[in-house]
């Protein structure tokens, strides 16, 4: 992919793909062309990286994304790579064709070992393969695919990573009694506060949240916690999608931080509707439909170590369910959950989740 031409080409390919699909969401052209562009997203100036086109007949037919993360290699000591933004008509030519592509990219910078779908931009979004869950459309940034994308990645080699989860919430009837209970015995004997982001210090709470962060990040082959430039670029994201009391924080009775959660509006809700474009007449559009959202997405819920087991996660879920109820808030999701983090999954399940959708992560040795 080296010019515009090609760029557009490999932003608008799933407007073709999905045209006939009631379930595909249409992401914004802008925030994809952001996804592309190294100034706009941090994890391309991380490491070597290389978008591909596969052509059928002069037409586009395919897409893949690949690179290395060079600042999480030296942290695990080891030669990973990623592939993201993986799309592909139904001939498996064409998607081997891009593997191959991809592949000897990734040899030619070192790579030993390449797993994915990835996030494209490092965060929680398009992260995985959907696996189970086709009745329904993604939530915000989620994956969608058709199934012979799994044939394809195992008929090329591919074996499964891990699976993350994700849970369904109905908020009518508010939060389970017995969580509401917990977090009341919790609260009284812990003393914890939950208070939602300060939006005017934003700059004061990007530091909280990764002191938060700093502590929390599981030891995971996959995962560091995110550099001050990638949260301050989360941070422009909460300027814009963020309600305050969707974003809470969860302190000790002396100040100190303990964890949060970030939850968003399901702007998949609305998205359909702009067809990608925000301009001239998508932005009223968003404008006007995003108060008709009910559904809203828990993206992140991190506690620190010393308090996993001491109620904070019951807390944040709880309080988020209560406001997001208040705030007209039918149901959400919480997504996307490793399925070897046992204690977010039990947390999930005690909070009123249902396991929905699955969404499956492959690797391969090169």
């Amino acid at each position: 992919m080296d010019n515009r031409k090609e760029r557009k080409c490999f932003v608008e390919l799933p407007w073709k793909l999905y045209r006939d699909d009631p379930n595909w969401v249409p992401p914004l052209l802008l925030d994809m062309y952001n996804t592309l562009n190294p100034k706009k997203n941090a994890l391309l100036r991380l490491g070597p990286n290389r978008f591909f086109i596969a052509y059928q007949d002069g037409e586009p037919v395919g897409r893949l994304g690949v690179g290395m993360d060079l600042r999480l290699n030296a942290a695990k000591q080891e030669a990973l790579s990623y592939l993201t933004l993986f799309e592909s008509i139904n001939d498996y030519k064409v998607a081997q064709a891009l593997f191959d592509a991809g592949m000897a990219f990734l040899r030619e910078q070192g790579a030993a070992v390449v797993t994915g779908p990835q996030s494209p931009s490092n965060g929680d979004d398009y992260r995985g393969l959907l696996l189970a869950g086709y009745d329904s459309p993604p939530s915000l940034l989620n994956s969608y695919n058709p199934p012979y994308y799994h044939t394809f990645f195992q008929q090329y080699g591919f074996r499964k990573d891990f699976d993350r989860y994700a849970y369904f919430y109905d908020f009518r009837d508010g939060p389970p009694k017995r969580l509401a209970r917990g977090v009341e015995l919790i609260q009284k004997r812990y003393g914890y506060r939950i208070r939602p982001i300060d939006m005017k210090n934003l700059d004061k709470e990007i530091h909280v949240l990764k002191y938060v962060t700093d502590q929390a990040m599981p030891d995971w082959p996959d995962m560091i916690p995110p550099g001050i430039d990638e949260l301050e670029a989360e941070a422009e994201k909460l300027k814009l999608l963020a309600i305050p009391d969707l974003v809470l924080i969860a302190e000790t009775s002396a100040g100190e931080p303990v964890g949060f959660a970030v939850t968003f509006p399901d702007y998949n809700e609305v998205l359909p509707k702009l067809n990608g474009r925000l301009f001239p007449t998508g932005f009223l559009k968003f404008l006007w439909y995003r108060r008709k959202i009910k559904g809203a997405r828990l993206f992140a819920l991190m506690v620190t170590p010393a308090r996993q087991k001491k109620g904070v996660a019951a807390c944040l879920y709880y309080y988020s369910m209560i406001n997001a109820l208040r705030l007209g808030f039918t149901h959400g999701e919480g997504s996307t959950i490793h399925e070897f983090n046992t204690r977010m999954n039990l947390d999930a399940y005690k909070a009123g989740g249902k396991l929905y959708k699955i969404y499956r992560v492959y690797r391969k040795e090169l």
